[in-house]
């Protein structure tokens, strides 16, 4: 699947706003790795189930997750960021 365009909610950039810049870099270069294949083995793309089952998810760190929909063709809206926390 090839992405043409990321679009971020207002949640989202809110709570990217507060990272230190050392965190911000980490979060970036893997949305890096997510826009050229968003099924990278490293990211553990992954789609959630039950009340979420329309979004999907993957890791920046062990602690750390960027939850996103798959919107029209090409674009992906990413919805939360933060711990297992977002899934709640």
């Amino acid at each position: 699947m090839k992405i043409r365009q990321i679009v971020y909610s207002k949640s989202f950039t809110k709570k990217l706003e507060r990272f230190s810049k050392k965190d911000k870099e980490k979060i970036l270069k893997k949305i890096h790795i997510f826009w050229q294949n968003p099924f990278t083995p490293s990211l553990k793309t992954h789609k959630l189930t039950g009340n979420l089952k329309n979004y999907w998810s993957f890791s920046i760190s062990v602690n750390l997750r960027i939850m996103f929909q798959f919107a029209k063709q090409g674009t992906i809206a990413f919805i939360d960021i933060g711990s297992h926390e977002i899934y709640k």
